[in-house]
This record gives structure tokens, sequence and C-alpha cells, in this order.
């Protein structure tokens, strides 16, 4: 069975984030860069997550699986996580429409929710960061069973 991440641990990862950033982003902008990245991993984890929950209701159905009505959100493939990750090159520009997909592939509750980061600035932001910066938040699965909502809203301060 799959353990809860604790408080502790989601500060850690949060905090090893803002590390990948240190020296090229002022340190009072990396919440512009590591949140809607946090956020972006954890629409996608949660997806992924209700895939697998609709699959085995349905006993494996990979139609069904995918109806809207199993998903709290839309992800849309070429935006998943999953896709992003394997990007090498111009990942800045993978990640910005990844995020803007989203956005509109859910117009009413998530339109404008990741901000507007400037994530094809490569001076600041090369692509061997970013490759890094995505490894890292690959590192945990953000899923409602691994970070229920109380982890998540008090490590956020919200």
């Amino acid at each position: 069975m799959t353990r809860p991440i604790s408080i502790q641990q989601l500060e850690s990862y949060l905090w090893g984030a803002a590390t990948f950033l240190r020296g090229t982003i002022d340190a009072g902008d990396y919440k512009q860069f590591i949140f809607p990245l946090l956020f972006y991993k954890r629409l996608c984890d949660v997806y992924d997550e209700e895939t697998e929950l609709a699959l085995r209701e349905s006993d494996g159905d990979a139609e069904f699986s995918a109806f809207r009505e199993n998903h709290r959100f839309q992800i849309p493939d070429e935006a998943h996580w999953q896709n992003v990750r394997q990007v090498t090159k111009d990942v800045g520009h993978a990640l910005q429409s990844g995020m803007r997909s989203i956005e509109n592939a859910n117009p009413d509750k998530l339109f404008g929710i990741f901000g507007d980061a400037q994530w094809t600035n490569k001076d600041r932001l090369p692509d061997s960061m970013l490759r890094d910066l995505v490894e890292h938040f690959s590192s945990l699965e953000l899923t409602l069973i691994n970070l229920p909502r109380t982890n998540w809203v008090t490590a956020m301060n919200i």
C-alpha cells in the first residue's frame, strides 16, 4: 500500500526544486516557476490515477476510462507530463505549450492558472536546467492517495 507523502517530504521536494533555479532566477520569482510545475504534475498524476480507477471499474475498458466524466480535468495527450518529460530540446516551449493546452481544454476551471512565466527564455532557463527540474518533479507521484488535500493545502499555506 502506498503511504501518503508527508508535509516534510513535500517541503523538501519544493525546496529541491528551488535549488535548480538558484542563481538564474530571483528567489522572489521561484513561485512563478515552481507552483505551475507542481500543479501541472499534480493534474497529470491525478488524471492517471482516475484513468486507472476507471479501468478497474470497467474491467479494462480503455474507451470508458477516457470519458470526460471519469476525470476532474482534461489532459490532452500531447500535453501530458510524461510526453513533455520526453522532450530534450526546447523544453520551455514544450512546458508552456502543455500548460496552455491544459488551460484550453478546461477553460471554465483552469484558464490562466499557470501564469505567464517566461519558460522559453533559454538564457535564464536552459534546456538542461528545465530537464533536471522536470525530472525532479517526476520523482514523486502527486496522486490523491499519495498527497491528500490536507497535506497539499498545508504545505502551500492555503
